[in-house]
């Protein structure tokens, strides 16, 4: 069916929810998501730009982009189940490339095959890009938690993707925008007044940090 395939498949990212068969007073969807993590890592961009680091910046919109296709096949799956061993995570990981790989031989025309094998591979690397990614995508399941948090959600995932996404955040090796992020934006959050008491989930996870 050739480029039309991929396009109309753009439509179903909007239909799959995040962090499926949770209470949520907020909904996310996919494609929302991956917009949300290319605002983010423009930003994060910048700030190692400043700092002195080389930024390929197509190669970051590329991974950015496109880093949640692949979830048209599988859908979204919780944080604590994928993360809830190396296993496991390993085996979604190659799932999903099997999967994604499959779709652009059958419906991707042969003479851009090539291009889209290079923009839909996992973007997550040891690049700046890569870890940009990272971040950003962590940043957005921080937010997607906080968000539920402040309004008084009390299913205990939600602190759980909290404090997975704020410690992954705080260990990943960019300096400038964890330090940005540590130091400037977790002084906003804790300064929130929220339903369930985040200052203290944040300021511990600081602490050990």
């Amino acid at each position: 069916m050739g480029i039309h395939r991929f396009f109309t498949s753009l439509n179903d990212l909007e239909r799959i929810i995040r962090a499926p068969g949770m209470f949520k007073f907020e909904e996310h969807n996919v494609a929302a998501h991956s917009w949300k993590v290319s605002q983010y890592a423009m930003f994060f961009a910048t700030i190692e730009e400043r700092a002195g680091q080389e930024v390929d910046w197509k190669s970051l919109y590329e991974k950015t982009i496109n880093h949640d296709f692949a979830e048209v096949f599988i859908g979204d799956i919780k944080t604590p189940v994928k993360y809830a061993s190396p296993e496991l995570k390993e085996m979604i990981a190659k799932v999903e490339e099997g999967m994604m790989e499959k779709f652009i031989l059958r419906e991707i025309p042969s003479e851009f095959q090539a291009v889209f094998f290079e923009r839909m591979k996992e973007g997550k690397d040891s690049t700046i890009e890569g870890r940009l990614l990272e971040m950003a995508d962590k940043l957005d399941q921080f937010y997607e938690a906080f968000a539920e948090l402040k309004r008084g959600n009390t299913d205990k995932e939600f602190i759980v993707m909290y404090r997975i996404a704020l410690t992954k955040l705080l260990n990943l090796p960019l300096d400038a925008s964890v330090n940005y992020f540590r130091n400037t934006m977790l002084k906003d959050v804790i300064n929130e007044e929220t339903a369930i008491d985040v200052k203290e989930i944040t300021r511990q996870i600081i602490a050990d940090h």
